[in-house]
Protein backbone atom coordinates (compact mmCIF):
# COMPACT_ATOMS: atom_id res chain seq x y z
CA UNK A 1 0.00 0.00 0.00
CA UNK A 2 1.29 3.49 -0.87
CA UNK A 3 2.22 5.29 1.77
CA UNK A 4 0.53 8.71 1.31
CA UNK A 5 -2.57 6.49 1.00
CA UNK A 6 -1.23 5.06 4.47
CA UNK A 7 -1.37 8.79 6.25
CA UNK A 8 -4.12 9.77 4.02
CA UNK A 9 -6.04 7.18 5.61
CA UNK A 10 -4.74 7.09 9.10
CA UNK A 11 -5.38 11.11 8.99
CA UNK A 12 -8.98 10.31 7.70
CA UNK A 13 -9.99 7.64 10.25
CA UNK A 14 -8.88 9.99 13.08
CA UNK A 15 -10.80 13.10 11.46
CA UNK A 16 -14.35 11.02 10.74
CA UNK A 17 -14.32 9.28 14.24
CA UNK A 18 -13.62 12.06 15.92
CA UNK A 19 -15.93 14.37 13.80
CA UNK A 20 -18.92 11.59 14.10
CA UNK A 21 -18.91 10.91 17.29
CA UNK A 22 -18.30 14.98 18.24
CA UNK A 23 -21.90 14.66 16.04
CA UNK A 24 -24.01 12.44 18.62
CA UNK A 25 -23.78 15.68 20.69
CA UNK A 26 -24.52 18.07 17.89
CA UNK A 27 -27.19 16.55 16.64
CA UNK A 28 -28.74 16.18 19.90
CA UNK A 29 -28.49 19.81 20.68
CA UNK A 30 -30.02 20.88 16.77
CA UNK A 31 -26.39 22.53 16.12
CA UNK A 32 -24.73 20.36 13.23
CA UNK A 33 -25.89 22.71 11.28
CA UNK A 34 -23.47 25.45 13.12
CA UNK A 35 -20.68 23.55 11.44
CA UNK A 36 -21.55 24.47 8.30
CA UNK A 37 -21.08 28.16 8.61
CA UNK A 38 -17.79 27.00 10.94
CA UNK A 39 -16.37 25.70 8.18
CA UNK A 40 -17.04 28.53 6.17
CA UNK A 41 -15.05 30.69 8.65
CA UNK A 42 -12.19 28.30 8.39
CA UNK A 43 -11.84 29.61 4.56
CA UNK A 44 -9.70 33.07 5.14
CA UNK A 45 -7.20 30.64 7.09
CA UNK A 46 -7.20 28.10 4.54
CA UNK A 47 -6.81 30.84 1.95
CA UNK A 48 -3.65 31.85 3.69
CA UNK A 49 -2.41 28.71 3.69
CA UNK A 50 -2.88 28.30 -0.46
CA UNK A 51 -1.15 31.68 -0.61
CA UNK A 52 2.02 30.54 1.38
CA UNK A 53 1.96 27.22 0.92
CA UNK A 54 1.28 25.50 4.70
CA UNK A 55 -1.37 22.73 5.75
CA UNK A 56 -4.86 23.89 5.13
CA UNK A 57 -5.73 22.98 8.23
CA UNK A 58 -2.75 24.92 10.32
CA UNK A 59 -4.45 27.80 8.31
CA UNK A 60 -7.97 27.31 9.55
CA UNK A 61 -6.94 26.78 13.12
CA UNK A 62 -6.72 30.37 13.80
CA UNK A 63 -9.58 31.48 12.19
CA UNK A 64 -12.07 28.98 13.52
CA UNK A 65 -10.32 29.42 17.16
CA UNK A 66 -11.10 33.06 17.29
CA UNK A 67 -14.33 32.81 15.56
CA UNK A 68 -15.40 30.18 18.28
CA UNK A 69 -14.46 32.85 20.99
CA UNK A 70 -16.10 35.77 19.52
CA UNK A 71 -19.46 33.47 19.19
CA UNK A 72 -18.73 32.50 22.90
CA UNK A 73 -18.43 36.24 24.36
CA UNK A 74 -21.17 37.41 22.04
CA UNK A 75 -23.34 34.57 23.70
CA UNK A 76 -22.56 35.79 27.09
CA UNK A 77 -23.18 39.56 26.46
CA UNK A 78 -26.33 39.23 24.20
CA UNK A 79 -27.92 36.19 24.78
CA UNK A 80 -29.19 35.53 21.25
CA UNK A 81 -29.17 32.32 20.15
CA UNK A 82 -25.95 30.42 19.07
CA UNK A 83 -27.26 30.04 15.54
CA UNK A 84 -27.65 33.52 15.33
CA UNK A 85 -24.01 34.97 16.41
CA UNK A 86 -22.65 31.84 14.03
CA UNK A 87 -24.62 33.26 11.22
CA UNK A 88 -23.14 36.76 12.10
CA UNK A 89 -19.71 35.67 12.22
CA UNK A 90 -19.71 33.06 9.23
CA UNK A 91 -20.82 36.29 7.17
CA UNK A 92 -17.82 37.93 8.16
CA UNK A 93 -15.46 35.62 7.70
CA UNK A 94 -16.79 34.92 3.75
CA UNK A 95 -16.28 37.92 3.17
CA UNK A 96 -12.82 38.15 4.52
CA UNK A 97 -11.91 34.95 2.68
CA UNK A 98 -13.31 36.21 -1.06
CA UNK A 99 -10.72 38.70 -0.39
CA UNK A 100 -7.82 36.27 -0.51
CA UNK A 101 -8.87 33.09 -1.63
CA UNK A 102 -7.11 32.86 -5.02
CA UNK A 103 -10.34 31.17 -7.06
CA UNK A 104 -7.97 29.63 -9.43
CA UNK A 105 -6.94 27.81 -6.73
CA UNK A 106 -9.83 27.26 -4.19
CA UNK A 107 -11.03 23.65 -4.87
CA UNK A 108 -9.01 22.67 -2.22
CA UNK A 109 -9.84 24.90 0.10
CA UNK A 110 -13.77 24.42 -0.80
CA UNK A 111 -13.66 20.25 -1.13
CA UNK A 112 -10.06 19.02 0.51
CA UNK A 113 -7.26 17.45 -0.38
CA UNK A 114 -6.10 15.07 2.09
CA UNK A 115 -4.06 12.83 -0.31
CA UNK A 116 -1.55 15.51 -0.05
CA UNK A 117 -1.42 15.33 3.99
CA UNK A 118 2.57 15.10 5.48
CA UNK A 119 3.44 12.90 8.19
CA UNK A 120 4.30 15.37 10.94
CA UNK A 121 0.22 16.68 10.23
CA UNK A 122 -0.68 12.72 10.04
CA UNK A 123 0.67 13.20 13.45
CA UNK A 124 -0.84 16.04 14.58
CA UNK A 125 -3.92 14.55 13.40
CA UNK A 126 -4.14 11.80 15.28
CA UNK A 127 -3.47 13.60 18.70
CA UNK A 128 -5.78 15.91 18.06
CA UNK A 129 -8.63 13.58 16.78
CA UNK A 130 -7.85 11.66 20.51
CA UNK A 131 -7.90 14.70 22.29
CA UNK A 132 -11.18 15.64 20.82
CA UNK A 133 -12.75 12.31 21.42
CA UNK A 134 -11.94 11.72 24.93
CA UNK A 135 -12.76 15.35 25.86
CA UNK A 136 -16.09 14.98 24.00
CA UNK A 137 -16.58 11.22 26.55
CA UNK A 138 -15.85 13.19 30.02
CA UNK A 139 -17.89 15.94 29.11
CA UNK A 140 -20.70 13.78 27.53
CA UNK A 141 -23.41 13.97 30.44
CA UNK A 142 -22.55 17.40 31.64
CA UNK A 143 -23.22 18.75 27.90
CA UNK A 144 -26.29 16.61 27.35
CA UNK A 145 -28.02 17.84 30.86
CA UNK A 146 -26.99 21.21 30.14
CA UNK A 147 -28.47 21.00 27.00
CA UNK A 148 -31.60 19.03 27.95
CA UNK A 149 -31.93 22.08 31.14
CA UNK A 150 -29.59 24.69 32.15
CA UNK A 151 -31.11 25.17 35.13
CA UNK A 152 -31.12 21.61 36.21
CA UNK A 153 -26.95 21.80 35.48
CA UNK A 154 -26.48 24.42 37.34
CA UNK A 155 -28.40 23.03 40.49
CA UNK A 156 -26.08 19.78 39.81
CA UNK A 157 -22.85 22.15 40.09
CA UNK A 158 -22.09 22.03 36.84
CA UNK A 159 -20.21 24.96 34.86
CA UNK A 160 -22.23 25.33 32.11
CA UNK A 161 -20.53 28.23 30.36
CA UNK A 162 -16.93 26.14 30.78
CA UNK A 163 -18.92 23.45 29.07
CA UNK A 164 -20.57 25.38 26.72
CA UNK A 165 -16.57 26.64 25.68
CA UNK A 166 -15.65 22.80 25.57
CA UNK A 167 -18.05 21.69 23.15
CA UNK A 168 -17.20 25.10 21.01
CA UNK A 169 -13.40 24.25 21.19
CA UNK A 170 -14.04 20.81 20.01
CA UNK A 171 -16.30 22.08 17.30
CA UNK A 172 -13.57 24.04 16.30
CA UNK A 173 -10.90 21.55 16.02
CA UNK A 174 -13.34 19.20 14.17
CA UNK A 175 -14.39 22.05 11.90
CA UNK A 176 -10.20 23.00 11.19
CA UNK A 177 -9.09 19.32 10.77
CA UNK A 178 -12.22 18.59 8.51
CA UNK A 179 -10.86 20.81 6.10
CA UNK A 180 -8.38 18.52 5.27
CA UNK A 181 -10.70 16.00 4.40
CA UNK A 182 -13.65 17.30 3.25
CA UNK A 183 -13.17 21.31 2.73
CA UNK A 184 -14.79 23.90 4.04
CA UNK A 185 -17.90 23.42 2.13
CA UNK A 186 -18.80 19.81 3.39
CA UNK A 187 -17.88 19.68 7.30
CA UNK A 188 -21.26 19.78 8.39
CA UNK A 189 -22.21 16.62 6.63
CA UNK A 190 -18.65 15.12 8.41
CA UNK A 191 -20.82 15.27 11.69
CA UNK A 192 -24.24 15.30 10.96
CA UNK A 193 -24.77 12.13 8.53
CA UNK A 194 -22.44 9.46 10.44
CA UNK A 195 -24.23 10.13 14.10
CA UNK A 196 -28.52 10.11 11.88
CA UNK A 197 -27.49 7.30 10.85
CA UNK A 198 -26.37 5.64 14.01
CA UNK A 199 -29.70 7.15 15.09
CA UNK A 200 -31.53 5.48 12.90
CA UNK A 201 -30.55 1.93 14.67
CA UNK A 202 -28.93 2.98 18.03
CA UNK A 203 -31.07 1.93 21.30
CA UNK A 204 -28.83 3.08 23.60
CA UNK A 205 -26.43 6.01 23.99
CA UNK A 206 -23.52 3.74 23.83
CA UNK A 207 -24.78 2.19 20.42
CA UNK A 208 -25.34 6.09 19.72
CA UNK A 209 -21.84 6.88 19.65
CA UNK A 210 -19.97 3.88 18.58
CA UNK A 211 -22.37 3.43 15.37
CA UNK A 212 -21.62 7.06 14.57
CA UNK A 213 -17.61 6.33 14.82
CA UNK A 214 -18.19 2.99 12.90
CA UNK A 215 -19.92 4.70 9.81
CA UNK A 216 -17.78 8.17 10.27
CA UNK A 217 -14.67 5.72 9.74
CA UNK A 218 -16.36 3.40 7.11
CA UNK A 219 -17.30 6.48 5.14
CA UNK A 220 -13.64 7.80 5.11
CA UNK A 221 -11.86 4.51 4.79
CA UNK A 222 -14.33 3.64 1.58
CA UNK A 223 -14.15 7.45 0.14
CA UNK A 224 -10.20 7.84 0.32
CA UNK A 225 -10.00 4.24 -1.33
CA UNK A 226 -12.62 4.70 -4.09
CA UNK A 227 -11.10 8.69 -4.72
CA UNK A 228 -7.41 7.09 -5.71
CA UNK A 229 -8.85 4.29 -7.52
CA UNK A 230 -11.34 6.52 -9.87
CA UNK A 231 -9.56 9.64 -9.73
CA UNK A 232 -11.98 11.67 -8.16
CA UNK A 233 -11.84 13.84 -5.22
CA UNK A 234 -12.32 12.23 -2.11
CA UNK A 235 -13.86 14.82 -0.40
CA UNK A 236 -17.30 14.38 -2.47
CA UNK A 237 -16.65 10.55 -2.51
CA UNK A 238 -16.62 10.56 1.49
CA UNK A 239 -19.80 12.71 2.16
CA UNK A 240 -21.33 10.06 -1.01
CA UNK A 241 -20.26 7.13 0.86
CA UNK A 242 -21.72 8.53 4.42
CA UNK A 243 -24.77 9.35 2.46
CA UNK A 244 -25.62 6.15 0.95
CA UNK A 245 -25.11 4.35 4.66
CA UNK A 246 -28.01 7.02 6.38
CA UNK A 247 -30.10 5.84 3.12
CA UNK A 248 -28.98 2.33 4.33
CA UNK A 249 -30.62 2.68 7.69
CA UNK A 250 -33.85 4.31 7.17
CA UNK A 251 -35.68 1.51 6.84
CA UNK A 252 -34.56 0.38 10.28
CA UNK A 253 -35.84 3.92 12.18
CA UNK A 254 -39.34 3.44 9.93
CA UNK A 255 -39.72 0.07 11.95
Amino acid sequence: MPYQLILSLISGVFIAGSAAYLGTIMLSKKMTVVTDPLGHLALPGAALAMIYGFNLSLGAFPFVILGIFIIWFLELKTKLPMETLTAIVFAAGIGIAFLFLPIDEAEAALIGDISKIGLIETIITVILGIAVFVTVQRSYPQIMLANINEDIAKVEGINVKLYNLIYLLSVAVIVALGVNLVGGLMTAALVAIPAAASKNLSKTLVQYGLLSVVFGVISAVVGIIASMIIGLPSGPLVIITSGIIFLITIPAAKA
